[in-house]
């Protein structure tokens, strides 16, 4: 999707600071964090958001769960912990229109659940 920021960051029409690639997944830092780490994983297929997702696209929201480990665990997360963030849809306040989680960690993040 040619006006979507994250397919041309796919694309590498974009550039951003990539932490993990793989033939279904992408993660790389995201340029408002949140907190002191607050890595993007997506797709590389775009996806809109959950509702969009259809069977096909189970293997690559597998894969992204997983890449969030691997993100974690290389960030220096594995003890301290992370939380992993969906914003899907509108009132979620999901800005791109394309489905990605956040890695936040490198701080207590407290028991609230937005950060």
């Amino acid at each position: 999707m040619n006006n979507c920021i994250f397919c041309q960051i796919v694309e590498g029409e974009v550039p951003a600071k990539k932490v993990f690639e793989s033939e279904e997944i992408l993660a790389f830092w995201d340029i408002n964090p949140v907190a002191p780490i607050d890595i993007l994983i997506i797709p590389k297929k775009h996806i809109g958001n959950l509702f969009d997702a259809k069977e096909e696209d189970l293997i690559a929201l597998g894969y992204l769960l997983m890449a969030a480990k691997e993100v974690a665990i290389s960030h220096g997360l594995l003890n301290s912990g992370f939380r992993l963030v969906i914003n899907n849809g509108k009132d979620a306040d999901q800005i791109i229109p394309h489905f990605h989680a956040h890695v936040l960690g490198g701080k207590n993040l407290g028991s609230k659940i937005i950060a």
